[in-house]
């Protein structure tokens, strides 16, 4: 009777088998779109926009003599914050397991040396780093020549998402897609070695309809007030107050687009701006471009169906809401001024789309509250920042202790407009255009009801971003809107 010595394996430890011989083998792991959810090329150059705008009349130049080039003369501009980059976590928490088994990761990048060896060095886990010089654009191919000399013509791992990578999967042992790009997984699939897949990509419709913030086109309802001061009812005019309003809203829209973009390292610091769809990269950055241009072409073609003087009025507010995103918000004071002109804008472009004059009373009156309004804006952001142990606003001109001076400055700013509406109430205009205006007198107590409710929900700390979308959530702003309208009702 002979006695069998052989033994078998379980799958199980096949399988543990498998990864440890796996492991041994280095993984490569590419940086933008798969370690980071982000492009860190279009991040610097909006940068650049931003921090050092004449420098980016050189870009063209830059770009001509390649792209290495090109990105090496970014990063010698401008710098990245890789603590607070969208990193993909589930992936991350992969590689920060695989080091923990003992498996060498080298950062593969066509990004420059620069923007890599920063991230490497925030992360700790890469034993070297492969990245893009001044001469050399290391994506394709030319990735694919350095890692093979790391791996002294070895068998490699490799973790990527893009077209490019795919001559590098063809020659890996092992492909890891990270969020792969349209067709991408399809390819990669046939070359029969992809052995996991990470892929957080969820919602991303939703993610497209935050970016474009249509909360925030209920402002734009302020172009229906010239309508409502003027006594204009007709058809025609509320359906010109209406396109109005909505070309209004994609300008604003392509504009918070553009805001969202440049203010990516302040969101990203800030607690609930952080969840922005660039600042936490569920959108990529140059769809962000497209839908831009998309929405300014829309915006224009429907200012185009109501009159010239209405497209001026809008290529204003695009020209200085686009100014206040790209510099002016940074100083202190303008930046407040600026938006209380934005909110007046829309009350001058409801006007100028409907075709009446804007009286010297509405004009003073507007610019007094949309003053207060934007000082409350600014106001609950440095609340809110005081509740994080934060003493300065990123991106801004302001420190916490700023909070009690923006107060005074915002409540008074309130009360000289309802000074002015008891002025108007009072003046001799007001007999020719009501039957009753003593019943006028009821609308000064409503508002100051609401600016001094507006500024002690500010101090509380339960302000919204945005004054004007809190007056239409909040109940009790809804009351006083409703009675302004039926006191200017039974006035009339």
């Amino acid at each position: 009777m002979s006695l069998d010595n052989t033994t078998t394996t379980s799958p199980c430890e096949a399988e543990l088998l498998a990864q440890e011989k796996r492991r041994e083998l280095p993984l490569f792991v590419d940086l933008d779109g798969t370690l980071v959810k982000s492009d860190l090329l279009v991040e610097s150059l909006l940068a650049l926009v931003k921090r050092k705008p004449r420098a980016c009349l050189s870009v063209i130049g830059w770009l001509r003599r390649g792209r290495a080039y090109l990105k090496s003369q970014i990063a010698e501009k401008v710098d990245i914050n890789a603590q607070t980059l969208p990193y993909h976590l589930a992936f991350l928490d992969f590689l920060r397991a695989e080091v923990t088994h003992g498996r060498s990761l080298y950062l593969t990048t066509a990004s420059t040396q620069k923007f890599a060896d920063a991230v490497a060095s925030y992360l700790g886990i890469f034993r070297g780093v492969l990245a893009s010089n001044h001469e050399v654009n290391l994506k394709g191919r030319k990735k694919l020549v350095e890692i093979q000399k790391v791996s002294h013509g070895g068998q490699f791992d490799y973790a990527g998402n893009a077209r490019a990578d795919i001559a590098i999967w063809q020659r890996a042992r092992c492909a890891i897609l990270v969020n792969p790009k349209v067709g991408v997984k399809a390819t990669a699939r046939k070359f029969g070695n992809v052995s996991q897949v990470f892929d957080d990509r969820r919602r991303r419709l939703f993610a497209y309809v935050k970016a474009l913030r249509f909360h925030q086109w209920l402002k734009n309802l302020l172009l229906f007030v010239p309508a409502l001061t003027a006594h204009a009812w007709s058809l025609e005019v509320l359906v010109q107050a209406c396109v109005a309003t909505v070309a209004f809203g994609l300008t604003a829209s392509s504009v918070y687009l553009l805001n969202d973009m440049l203010d990516l390292d302040s969101d990203r610091s800030h607690p609930q701006k952080c969840t922005r769809p660039f600042a936490a990269g569920t959108v990529p950055l140059l769809h962000g471009g497209a839908l831009i241009a998309m929405l300014l072409l829309m915006a224009f073609s429907l200012g185009s169906s109501l009159s010239s003087r209405f497209l001026v009025v809008l290529g204003i507010y695009l020209g200085l809401t686009t100014a206040y995103s790209v510099h002016l918000k940074q100083y202190v004071m303008i930046d407040v001024l600026v938006l209380a002109m934005l909110y007046t804008l829309r009350v001058i472009a409801g006007a100028v789309a409907i075709n009446v004059v804007v009286s010297f009373w509405l004009l003073a009156f507007s610019m007094f509250l949309f003053l207060s309004l934007a000082l409350v804006k600014r106001c609950s952001e440095l609340v809110t920042l005081t509740r994080t142990s934060t003493h300065r606003a990123g991106g801004r001109d302001y420190a916490v202790s700023d909070s009690a001076h923006l107060t005074v400055m915002g409540t008074a700013s309130g009360y000289l407009s309802v000074l002015v509406l008891a002025l108007f109430i009072n003046s001799q205009d007001i007999t020719m255009r009501y039957s009753n205006p003593h019943m006028l007198w009821l609308l000064c107590p409503l508002m100051l009801y609401w600016v001094s409710r507006l500024w002690l929900k500010t101090g509380r700390g339960e302000m919204h971003e945005d004054p004007i979308v809190f007056a239409l959530l909040d109940r009790g702003s809804r009351f006083v809107v409703a009675g302004l309208i039926a006191v200017v009702f039974l006035a009339i």
